[in-house]
């Protein structure tokens, strides 16, 4: 089995004649990089390799095949600038895979494995060598023409370590992972996860966040965002552990008697998770539901809900007489509550801050929120308020609150798995219409040493 693990990635801002990855880390067997070009792409683009430095000099040699479904060709070129053959990006946009085998090795040629297909819709296979015994430890994409690569192209670079020594040790996953310390096993929906050996292993449990609330006429709160438990030290045996990734709480336009829903909670084995609490109730006055962390109140002295069982969030805000919904609590910090003063300026409480005491988790798995390299988890929605501002919702894909006024509709879901609540609207036969945001689904990862 080999394992892909991330080593970096870049996506274009603007248009772009090249993309270079270097310093890249020698302890993988070979290389990987996967190009996605948007539909605005025309250009001709190859690939160079080097150490410390780019190798723009005649020593490459390739081998290249082609075929559209009636014919193939194939032509092969020596002292070459680039390692893989000239290929041609069309408007209609397309992937590319690029191999690059045995990057490491200091005793032999460099390999490469290029397909694609090209703005003509021809199937294209590329077999290049870099004639030099020097590891590689800098790659560079680039332009051949006087076209460059458009905004938004995405480049991957990923390591593969196909010794014995990257053997997961378990099965299950939506994705499994590495660091350099540890091996991640990723679940964004439920499955079952089975170690071949014994292990000790980590375990972060995050429940589905709450919907906002959308309270008839009034200022509803925000979602509360799903518990989130970590399980340290787990002696794990070869038995098959059922994986529950709980689904967040649906929003709606017209609230019932809690509000918005509350999520569902997810679980490993034993271990679970409660559901985020749901956004305000549906008349003046109604509390945030409890659950992992509580719901914002409703305008008209709503309590937030409180975080029950205690220990996975916190709870969500309150909202005062005349101010707005309350914003759903984090895993780290409450809800805050709505503001009070004149009408015209009444606004909904932010969401609590979720966890970035798992950043590095996230970092590894490519999960949670990403604010300024941490990641986060578990943040609670944003409650709803009288003006046109917008209110946020907590780091870890807390959803954003409407500024009822003129944008009711702008109410946002909390973030796909990461255990966001929902933000809150103004619910029944206003107008702007709009619905409160859904809550964020959970995830759970395991994670034990390699």
């Amino acid at each position: 089995m080999s394992t892909y693990t991330p080593i970096a990635s870049q996506t274009l801002s603007s248009a772009a004649a090249s993309v270079t990855f270097s310093g890249i880390p020698q302890t993988y067997t070979d290389l990987q990089v996967v190009i996605s070009f948007p539909a605005t792409t025309s250009c001709n683009f190859s690939t160079r390799v080097g150490n410390g430095s780019i190798d723009t000099g005649a020593n490459y040699s390739w081998t290249r095949l082609w075929g559209d479904g009636t014919g193939a060709a194939s032509s092969r070129s020596t002292n070459e600038t680039y390692l893989t053959a000239n290929i041609t990006v069309g408007a209609n946009g397309s992937n590319s895979i690029i191999n690059i085998l045995n990057y490491s090795n200091t005793a032999t040629f460099k390999t490469a494995l290029h397909r694609f297909n090209d703005a003509n819709a021809i199937v294209f296979a590329v077999v290049g060598m870099w004639r030099n015994t020097a590891a590689i430890n800098t790659l560079q994409i680039y332009s051949t023409n006087a076209a460059n690569f458009a905004s938004g192209t995405t480049f991957n670079l990923y390591g593969i370590d196909a010794s014995l020594s990257a053997q997961a040790k378990a099965t299950g996953g939506t994705t499994i992972i590495r660091d350099s310390s540890y091996w991640y096993h990723v679940f964004t929906g439920s499955g079952t996860f089975t170690p071949t050996q014994a292990i000790t292993a980590d375990v972060l449990v995050v429940a589905g966040g709450g919907a906002g609330g959308a309270p008839d006429n009034t200022y509803g709160g925000g979602g509360g965002a799903g518990g989130l438990l970590a399980h340290t030290s787990q002696s794990l045996s070869t038995q098959a552990y059922t994986v529950t990734v709980g689904a967040g709480g649906s929003g709606s336009s017209s609230g019932g008697t809690n509000g918005g829903s509350n999520g569902s909670n997810s679980q490993f084995g034993s271990l679970t998770a409660s559901a985020g609490g749901g956004g305000g109730g549906n008349v003046s006055g109604g509390a945030g539901s409890n659950g992992g962390s509580g719901g914002g109140g409703v305008r008209n002295s709503g309590a937030g809900g409180t975080a029950s069982p205690s220990g996975q969030g916190n709870a969500g805000g309150a909202a005062s007489t005349t101010g707005g919904g309350g914003g759903g609590g984090g895993a780290s910090a409450a809800g805050s509550a709505g503001t009070t003063s004149t009408p015209s300026n009444y606004q909904g409480g932010p969401g609590g801050a979720g966890s970035s005491t798992y950043s590095s988790w996230g970092a590894a798995t490519y999960t949670g929120q990403n604010v300024s390299g941490t990641y986060w988890f578990a943040g609670g929605g944003g409650g709803c308020g009288a003006n046109t501002i917008v209110v946020p919702g907590g780091n870890g894909g807390g959803g954003q609150g409407a500024g009822w006024q003129s944008n009711n509709a702008l109410a946002t879901s909390g973030s796909a798995n990461t255990g966001g609540g929902g933000g809150g609207v103004v619910g029944g036969a206003v107008s702007p219409a709009g619905a409160s945001g859904s809550g964020g689904s959970g995830i759970v990862i395991i994670r034990y040493a390699i």
